[in-house]
């Protein structure tokens, strides 16, 4: 809304013609702004935009490199099952609709749950002292200096029927619960690997607000719950679709612990992804499902978008 105000002022205001000296001012400004950004666009250009424009080419080629919609049809146009030609000539039936229905959900659900735990304790610390804040910050972060693989080994000790949980368990007379190679571990590892990433963008909106709105709504007389409703939940929602686009991403398109918390009976779009890409080196059919998630991605990213200030702070812009 600020934004829409702020476009119809400026509509409206009168054209001043710069002068000579402003106007090479500015281009020396340009220039300078140019050179401080180039290493980040080459970056980008090198290792986001050729990326892309090579999984567009692949999705939409076939091996001999001639255009074809075959691959994306494949995908998209069968009704629940679809069969997969290899090169080499071996036939796997993959049931890709059931495949990204089931990473779509456990990357909700685990989003979800992050969130729920995020946003109360990002509100707590932001209430705290300066040097309370930064202690806590920094435990939050600890387990994340640990490599990402080392973190669900170390989750599998734990899940397994003779890891450490169990173990305790048994030693406590309680029967031994299942968990490893379930749909609640797999959820449990997104939620254990991608918590801070919900966490840090809503702390970071809320520990740069404005106190003295809060203690406003109060002395007008809003109870607790109005004044969240009304002033809390607004001003955060930017770290809030931050946080769920920084959790959902990944989870939707992780293959590594489906694998290992999973056991291969919770196959997720990354795992075929993966297998399509190294096992069966199936370059075109392999784009094509990274096109297919990489679009459906950026439509619910752009309907979260939807719900975020551009004032916020904390929103992403797809």
């Amino acid at each position: 809304m600020k934004t829409e105000v702020k476009r119809k002022v400026k509509k409206f205001e009168p054209a001043v013609k710069a002068s000579p000296v402003e106007k090479k001012r500015r281009r020396k400004q340009d220039a300078r702004a140019f050179g401080i950004s180039s290493p980040y666009l080459l970056w980008m250009v090198l290792f986001t935009l050729i990326p892309l424009i090579f999984v567009v080419y692949y999705a939409f080629t076939d091996p001999s490199g001639h255009f074809t919609l075959n691959n994306v049809k494949t995908l998209v146009g069968m009704e629940g099952e679809v069969t997969n030609v290899i090169q080499t000539g071996t036939f796997i039936r993959l049931d890709f609709i059931k495949i990204f229905w089931r990473s779509m959900w456990y990357g909700v659900v685990a989003t979800v749950i992050c969130l729920v735990i995020a946003y109360p304790l990002a509100y707590f610390i932001s209430q705290k002292a300066e040097n309370r804040q930064n202690v806590i910050i920094t435990l939050l972060m600890l387990p994340m200096w640990m490599n990402f693989i080392l973190r669900t080994y170390a989750l599998m000790k734990l899940l397994e029927d003779t890891g450490i949980i169990n173990t305790a368990l048994t030693k406590l007379g309680i029967p031994v619960i299942h968990m490893i190679n379930t749909p609640f571990a797999v959820i449990l590892g997104m939620v254990y690997n991608f918590l801070p990433y919900m966490i840090l963008p809503i702390y970071s909106v809320m520990s740069k607000m404005d106190n003295s709105l809060i203690e406003a709504a109060q002395d007008l007389g809003c109870n607790r719950f109005k004044v969240f409703a009304k002033v809390i939940l607004p001003l955060s929602m930017g770290g809030v679709v931050s946080g769920i686009t920084m959790v959902f991403v990944p989870s939707v398109s992780t293959f590594y612990i489906s694998q290992k918390l999973g056991g291969g009976t919770n196959e997720l779009i990354g795992d075929v992804i993966e297998r399509t890409f190294l096992t069966e080196t199936n370059y075109n059919v392999g784009a094509a499902i990274s096109l297919v998630l990489m679009v459906l991605i950026f439509i619910c990213m752009a309907i979260m978008n939807r719900f975020s200030d551009d004032d916020g702070g904390g929103g992403i812009i797809v």
